[in-house]
């Protein structure tokens, strides 16, 4: 694998780690990442079990975006945690995953108003803090992307129970076997858009003032603890992603204060996603070590990450953990990969990265034969 240094230096990566009561193998996380592959019902198929058992090697698996509710979807055939028979299919996904070694939280989310009437219950208008269409698009089986609808704003006596809704759905995870939850506060969804002036144009207490914009976030995150604990709660930022029609005019102090209030909760992990989501990690200036600074417990980065990049952020202490996205569709054995210093998989140029059907860039993806001897 090259020099002693370097085999010195990635064996940072692979040093266990504790996390709440976690034990873990090493310091690489799966992403969370949307594949579309939800059966009717929202509920995960079969084949989803084999996915995530596959990439049990990581140190923790956080599986995909899954909506907290009825009104929190917005895009076609992606899995939710609100009924008994989504959290009975997802028992299967963390039974196995338990069964090979591996560890699991799962991401919860609520879209806002990055969704479309025709998911909505009724057809009725998605939710969102302010009534401001996102300038994005959604997918609709048989018509293609579409732009998402115009959201209505949300009364102020009906957020509680929203953040009421990520507690129930923390509890289900718990209940369908995840070791812990993420809550989905990125990416200018639901608890993004409240805490983003682009998106929050709202007068009431959950508007104006960053303490204002950011209460949404940190009353949700009160309702996770107290359902399952802070050493099974998680979180995901994104301070300066524009994806999803994202904007912010003053970033910096905004997430400072958001991280300096979540210290006090002290949820297990915060996990940031440095530059644009994606694309670009220098899009717009912003001191991630100043949020670090800020928070005691476990700091988790994401965007782009190679080998090289992560064994930077680990030895360096800039980071305890780091969170890859495709190469882990395309590598579900990636973790040996990165130690043998193997070469990696080339994404199937005839599979979707979301949405498909049957195992072909799903299930699929080679891992190395296995060590003789």
């Amino acid at each position: 694998m090259g020099n002693p240094t370097e085999r010195f230096l990635t064996d940072a990566l692979f040093e266990p780690i504790s996390l709440g009561q976690l034990k873990l193998a090493n310091r690489m996380v799966m992403a969370p990442m949307t594949r579309n592959r939800a059966d009717t019902g929202n509920v995960i198929a079969d084949m989803t079990v084999e996915y995530y058992a596959q990439r049990a090697s990581v140190g923790l698996i956080i599986a995909e975006a899954t909506q907290v509710s009825e009104t929190a979807q917005g895009y076609a055939d992606t899995p939710g945690l609100h009924t008994q028979e989504q959290i009975a299919a997802w028992k299967k996904v963390t039974d196995e995953v338990h069964r090979r070694g591996g560890r699991i939280f799962v991401q919860l989310w609520h879209t806002g108003r990055m969704s479309h009437v025709s998911f909505q219950p009724n057809g009725q208008a998605p939710v969102a803090p302010s009534a401001i269409a996102a300038k994005a698009k959604t997918y609709l089986a048989g018509q293609g992307f579409v732009d998402t609808s115009v959201p209505r704003a949300l009364e102020t006596a009906e957020i509680a129970g929203i953040a009421q809704d990520f507690g129930r759905a923390a509890a289900s995870a718990i209940e369908a076997g995840f070791d812990g939850v993420e809550i989905h506060a990125a990416h200018g969804y639901l608890i993004d858009a409240f805490l983003r002036d682009g998106s929050n144009h709202r007068t009431d207490q959950y508007g104006g003032s960053i303490e204002n914009r950011a209460r949404f976030l940190l009353e949700v995150m009160q309702a996770v603890i107290g359902a399952i604990g802070a050493e099974r709660s998680g979180i995901r930022l994104s301070p300066v992603s524009p994806v999803n029609d994202s904007s912010e005019s003053n970033p910096q102090p905004l997430f400072e204060y958001v991280v300096r209030e979540l210290e006090k909760l002290h949820p297990v992990f915060i996990h940031v996603v440095e530059g644009h989501t994606g694309g670009p990690r220098d899009n717009a200036p912003f001191d991630y070590e100043a949020l670090r600074r800020l928070y005691s417990g476990i700091w988790m980065v994401n965007n782009g990450y190679t080998k090289e990049m992560a064994v930077e952020a680990i030895a360096s202490g800039r980071a305890d953990m780091v969170s890859f996205g495709r190469p882990l569709i395309t590598n579900p054995d990636l973790p040996r990969r990165f130690r043998e210093n193997a070469p990696l998989n080339p994404p199937y140029k005839d599979a979707p990265l979301y949405g498909g059907v049957g195992p072909h860039g799903y299930i699929d993806y080679p891992a190395l034969p296995a060590s003789e001897g």
